[in-house]
């Protein structure tokens, strides 16, 4: 096993010898390389560790440039405090992990998600840093783009609450509209799942997985997404487009990856933790939620500068969302569900009102908190219909209960609004069916 040693100058020499052959005979270890950290205290002029000596001007950079001049297979981590603490050791986790490698301390492991390769067709992954954060919502965006552009896509749907085995919905063909969610409610399924949201809203083929558990880099702890992936490529589409869930990675090999984060989260969850790992394994970072109230004044300069210190070549670009209703609602009075924080639905109702001539006369942003959200429904005035995402109670609550009243129900999406979004987009795409050569970016 192709080994890179961090040390440091905190241990005396003799000692680091000696737990480095400690190391080798226990995990049968081959050192390649040391990664010198920082610290002079216990070590003298010309110290011979007995390999190649990597050093910089920071631990994260001594670990970056070593992982870039020798293929490792671990990182096993001889160092300690003062030199490097947690902050440090997540960075360089995660440069590690991105290089393939494992990562090894005294009393800890963490290894690169396996990611299988599925072979067939181009493909592209949308990933994020949380749930929450437009994930899905930049995927339907996405799959339409490319659908519009000739690319024929397919999308691989991760969820929490997918089918026990990978199903197949042409949203081409189907009528995915609220009588057949409501059947699939009855059957059993969680109609709400993302898998349904894209097929209904996108109109694209869309295969649904499930998975359950997610580790510190990504990767599910269960899922069927393997099993999807063979079906997707079985297809007769010209590329796929795989949906990852919450910060859960899908455990397929891809040739473009799209990491979408919130402005509204903590820029540390971003860009520290193994958030650089998404990071380091992404091609662009979509930026979402980038406006006040959600995102604090100066939070998206902030975010843009702690990710440039990860990724200084990583595309960036900050993005909202608006809804757009997928029936028309011209002339409605309608009820608007959504899983949007309060400060922000007025806007959003605004919105709708003056790029679709509806007239919203009752909001709700409790789409997720069942009995907030019946509470919110009994409240409200008379509607010509419910106009709702399709996410969590947006079945089970508001199309059975528009259902029983007998009001439309008419589903929404939520367009990311950006600058330059399409054209990174499409360039991705191409990069894709051009294969990945080991450049990142667009």
């Amino acid at each position: 096993m192709r080994t890179l040693f961090l040390i440091d100058g905190e241990h005396y020499p003799p000692v680091v010898l000696d737990a480095m052959r400690r190391v080798r005979e226990q995990l049968g270890a081959k050192g390649v390389a040391a990664a010198f950290l920082g610290g002079t205290e216990k070590i003298g002029e010309g110290a011979d560790y007995g390999l190649p000596l990597v050093a910089a001007e920071d631990p994260v950079s001594a670990v970056r440039q070593a992982l870039e001049r020798y293929g490792v297979e671990a990182v096993v981590d001889l160092s300690d405090e003062p030199v490097v603490g947690y902050r440090e050791r997540m960075r360089i986790a995660s440069l590690a992990l991105a290089a393939g490698a494992r990562y090894v301390g005294s009393d800890f492991e963490l290894r690169p998600p396996e990611m299988r390769r599925v072979p067939g067709k181009p493909s592209l992954a949308v990933i994020g840093t949380g749930k929450r954060v437009g994930k899905t919502a930049v995927t339907g965006y996405l799959a339409r783009l490319l659908d519009r552009e000739g690319f024929r896509p397919a999308v691989v749907s991760m969820g929490r609450g997918g089918p026990p085995e990978p199903e197949v919905l042409e949203g081409r063909r189907l009528e995915v509209g609220s009588d057949y969610l409501l059947r699939a409610l009855e059957r059993g399924a969680h109609a709400a799942s993302d898998y349904y949201e894209t097929a209904a809203l996108s109109r694209v083929t869309t295969v649904g997985c499930r998975r359950c558990g997610g580790g510190l880099a990504g990767e599910p702890f269960v899922s069927n997404v393997l099993e999807g992936a063979r079906i997707a490529a079985g297809l007769d589409t010209g590329i796929t487009v795989f949906d990852g869930s919450g910060a859960a990675i899908p455990p397929v090999e891809v040739d473009r990856r799209v990491l979408v984060a919130g402005a509204h989260q903590d820029p540390e969850y971003v860009a520290g933790y193994l958030g650089a790992y998404r990071l380091l394994i992404s091609d662009l970072l979509v930026l979402t939620m980038a406006e006040e109230p959600m995102a604090p004044p100066g939070r998206v300069e902030e975010l843009v500068r702690r990710v440039r210190e990860v990724r200084p070549d990583l595309p960036v670009i900050p993005a909202v969302f608006r809804p757009r209703p997928v029936g028309e609602v011209r002339g409605m009075r309608v009820a608007y569900v959504s899983t949007a924080p309060p400060a922000v639905l007025k806007r959003l109702a605004g919105h709708l009102e003056e790029g679709y001539g509806c007239e919203v006369v009752a909001v709700s942003g409790n789409l997720s908190n069942r009995s907030k959200l019946a509470e919110d429904l009994e409240g409200m005035p008379g509607v010509d219909a419910y106009l709702t995402e399709i996410k969590a109670a947006a079945v089970d609550v508001v199309t059975r209960r528009g259902a029983e009243e007998g009001r439309r129900v008419i589903y929404c999406d939520n367009d990311p609004v950006a600058e330059g979004l399409d054209g990174a987009l499409l360039r991705l795409a191409r990069a894709a069916g051009r294969g990945r050569s080991g450049d990142r970016g667009v």
